[in-house]
C-alpha cells in the first residue's frame, strides 16, 4: 500500500490491485473498505479512486466477514476476470499485491499479465527467509526481474525511548539479498504508526515522518529500477 501510494505521490499514475486472494485487506488500508463494485455501458469494472491512485481488490467481491475458500481454478478465474475486465485506463504503474507463497495467485499473474519486475518482502528471521527465497526463485522461469528485498520488521522502534529493539534475528534481509546478489531495497522498522496508519485508511508515506520517508525512498528506488 505504501509502496503504491508513495508512487502516485511523487505525480505517476498508478493503479494498485490488491490481489491477496485470502486476506484482501487493503481496501481497508485506504479507508475504502465496503465500497460497490460498478461497472460502465461496456460491463467492465471500474476501480476505485483511493488517495490518487485506481483501486481494485478481491476485498470488493467478497462479503467482508466471509472467509475466502477457493480452489485454484477459482483463484485463476476470478483474478483472471479482474485483469482482463478492470478499465484502469492509461497507467504508468500498476503494483499488484500478492499473497504470501508461490501458489495459485502468483502463477496465474507471471502468465495473465506483463509483469516487469517484483519485490521480494522478508521478516528477518530464517523461518520468513526460507520461504522467501522461494519467492525469488519462482521469477527465475519467468521474463520478470527482481528488482531487490524489502526486510520488514527489521527492528521495532520503542515509542518511549525512540530506540530500536532487534525483535528478530538481525540481518536477514542481507543474507537473502548476497544469496542472491541482488540489492536491499529498504530495511522497514516495526513502528505502531504504521500499523495505527494503515487502521485509519491513511499511508503513512503520505505523512510527515521519518518511517515515512523511508517507504518514499523505497518507491524512488522501484520506479528508477522500472525506469
Amino acid at each position: 500500500t505504501n509502496l503504491a501510494a508513495g508512487i502516485a505521490d511523487q505525480g505517476a499514475n498508478v493503479g494498485l490491485f490488491d490481489a491477496d486472494v485470502y486476506g484482501p485487506n487493503i481496501p481497508r488500508m485506504l479507508g475504502v473498505q465496503g465500497e460497490p463494485v460498478r461497472t460502465n455501458r461496456s460491463q467492465e469494472i471500474l476501480p476505485i479512486d483511493a488517495h490518487g491512485m485506481k483501486l481494485m481488490s478481491v476485498g470488493f467481491m467478497v462479503e467482508e466477514d466471509m472467509p475466502v475458500v477457493w480452489r485454484g481454478s477459482m483463484v485463476d478465474q476470478t483474478l483472471t476476470e479482474l485483469w482482463h475486465d478492470v478499465r484502469w485506463g492509461e497507467l504508468d504503474y500498476l503494483v499488484v499485491d500478492l499473497p504470501p507463497g508461490t501458489g495459485d495467485a502468483q502463477l496465474t499473474m507471471l502468465q495473465q499479465m506483463p509483469v516487469m519486475g517484483s519485490v521480494v518482502v522478508t521478516t528477518p528471521q530464517d523461518v520468513a527467509l526460507d520461504n522467501a527465497s522461494k519467492g525469488v526463485r519462482l521469477f527465475d522461469d519467468h521474463e520478470a526481474e527482481v528488482f531487490g528485498i524489502v526486510e520488514n520488521m527489521s527492528a521495532f522502534v520503542c515509542p518511549n525511548c525512540g530506540e530500536n529493539h532487534e525483535v528478530f534475528r538481525a540481518g536477514g534481509g542481507s543474507k537473502l539479498a548476497e544469496e542472491f546478489d541482488l540489492p536491499v531495497l529498504s530495511r522497514i522498522p516495526l513502528d505502531p504508526a504504521i500499523g495505527e496508519a494503515g487502521e485509519v485508511g491513511e499511508p503513512i508515506v503520505l505523512g510527515e515522518s521519518t518511517v515515512g520517508e523511508l517507504f518514499a525512498d523505497l518507491a524512488s528506488d522501484v520506479m528508477d529500477h522500472v525506469g
